[in-house]
This record gives C-alpha cells, sequence and structure tokens, in this order.
C-alpha cells in the first residue's frame, strides 16, 4: 500500500467504517486521492506502479484521468464523509451557538515553503471577519515561528491539526477527528485558496469564503492550469459572500457525495473481504 494513503488517517477511517481494524488498517491495494484536487486526483510528477487503481473522492478526476489516458479508477467519497456518519456529534454545538470563523492559511510541504504578504493578510481578515478568528496552520507553517507568531501578535487563536506522516511514520490518525471537531464549532470556514478545508467545512455546515492574498509556493507546478484554472471552472467558491446553495451543491460533487458506498461494497472493492 502507498504511504499517501495513511496520510490524514484516512486508510484508518475507511476501515473503520468497513469493520476492520483502524489501528492498523488493512492494505488498500492501490492509491487513495488525499486532497482535493484539480487534475486526476494526484500531482503532476505522481508515480504509479503499472496497473494500480487510482481510488478518487469524486468523478470529475476519474474524467480528467481517462483524458490522460490514464485508467483503473474507481470514485468511493472522501473519506471524510465516511468520518461524518462514524462521528455525527463529534464537536457538534447547537447552530446557535457556532460562532466566529476558522481561517486556513494555504500551506507548503516537505518540499516547499509558502512566501506572502501575512500582514497584508491579516489586515484583510479583521476587516472581513464578523466574529473572532481561529487561525489554522499546517504543521510546516505551525512549525515556522516567523510565520506562526504573526497570527499570534495578530490575536487570532493559532491551532494546527496534527502531522500527516511520511513513509508510514509520524501520521497522526487523528488528524481529521480534530479538524471536523473544530469546524462544527464555527459558523464560518474562510481561506486564501479554494482548497480541501473549504470543502470540508462545507460539508460540515460552516458558511464559506476564499479571499486574500493566494501567496506562492517554492516549486509550485502549474502544469493543471493554477489558480486562473481554479476562477474559471469554480467561480461560484471564490469570495468573501458565496451563494451557499451552489456552494453545497459544488461541495457534494467534489467530496464524491453520490459515490459513497456502503461497507460491504467497500471492502469488495479494496478486497477486504477475507478479513471480515
Amino acid at each position: 500500500m502507498h504511504h499517501h494513503n495513511h496520510y490524514y488517517g484516512q486508510a484508518h477511517i475507511l476501515a473503520r467504517y468497513a469493520g476492520l481494524d483502524d489501528e492498523y488498517p488493512p492494505r488498500l491495494r492501490g492509491y487513495l486521492q488525499h486532497g482535493w484536487n484539480i487534475a486526476d486526483g494526484w500531482n503532476p510528477v505522481h508515480e504509479f506502479y503499472d496497473g494500480a487503481w487510482r481510488f478518487t473522492w469524486s468523478d470529475g478526476p476519474r474524467r480528467r484521468g481517462h483524458a490522460l489516458g490514464r485508467r483503473n479508477y474507481a470514485s468511493i467519497g472522501a473519506p471524510f464523509l465516511y468520518l461524518q456518519e462514524l462521528e455525527p456529534e463529534l464537536g457538534a454545538v447547537p447552530e446557535e451557538e457556532r460562532e466566529g470563523t476558522l481561517w486556513f492559511l494555504f500551506h507548503g510541504w516537505e518540499g516547499g515553503k509558502i512566501q506572502g504578504d501575512h500582514k497584508r493578510l491579516i489586515d484583510e481578515i479583521r476587516e472581513t471577519e464578523p466574529g473572532p478568528v481561529t487561525f489554522s496552520l499546517y504543521y510546516t507553517e505551525y512549525d515556522r515561528p516567523e510565520v506562526r507568531k504573526s497570527y499570534e501578535d495578530a490575536g487570532f487563536r493559532v491551532v494546527s491539526f496534527g502531522r500527516r506522516g511520511f513513509s508510514y511514520e509520524g501520521t497522526d490518525p487523528k488528524f481529521l477527528y480534530k479538524q471536523l471537531a473544530e469546524l462544527r464549532k464555527h459558523k464560518r470556514v474562510a481561506a486564501n485558496r479554494l482548497s480541501t478545508a473549504i470543502f470540508y467545512g462545507i460539508a460540515a455546515g460552516c458558511e464559506a469564503a476564499v479571499y486574500g492574498d493566494p501567496m506562492e509556493m517554492e516549486g509550485e507546478n502549474p502544469l493543471f492550469g493554477g489558480q486562473s484554472r481554479i476562477a474559471r471552472l469554480w467561480p461560484e467558491m471564490l469570495g468573501k459572500e458565496l451563494d451557499m446553495d451552489a456552494a453545497r451543491a459544488t461541495t457534494d460533487l467534489e467530496l464524491g457525495v453520490p459515490w459513497m458506498m456502503p461497507p460491504a461494497e467497500l471492502r469488495m472493492l479494496f478486497d477486504w473481504r477475507e478479513r471480515v
């Protein structure tokens, strides 16, 4: 099983949903999409072994993969959706008690740092958000004191949900649990780029916004069109006040609500039948 499948504990969630051991999830024979993606589910230079199955969240990445001549796709819905079914009460508060904004900074990764004007972004957030702001930093930025201190000094509550891990080491299998619990406490979710967290927030019942300096990342690959393509294809997801009916409809498609499977079907698809 490719170690990317463990990112954010996604394989663990699917194993639990399927009724199997979620501490040591069984091998998933293929590649599982681990974040929202404007291409076929993976980065442009991802290497696949011949004949591997590609498990996408929704049908869009499958179609785009087919256009690139790739095969062996199955759409299953995002593991975050299954987690919501498994944990209907996790972090939930009465609707009238939800407050403030959970704000996600576009993040880098182990191979590239983000660069941008944090002070300008802070000023825009202060001008825009109607309530208290909790600022979520990915661990790659949380571990950079010069970035984290900018938002702490601005008076924001700063959080990080853990590490995605690498080569099966250091994965926080409760990453998405913590993110879901935090989202359910907030009225709004926002980010400076359309990203996975925005779709998760909408699925968890938040209003949403995407605005501010999108920042840049070292070595960012423009092969699939980048921000200009997102603006063309998902304009309803950009802005400080979204049409939430349109945003929820897009979220259902991008996270793959129509392609979710019952436990028995997941076990059959992943060849987990012998583990039941």
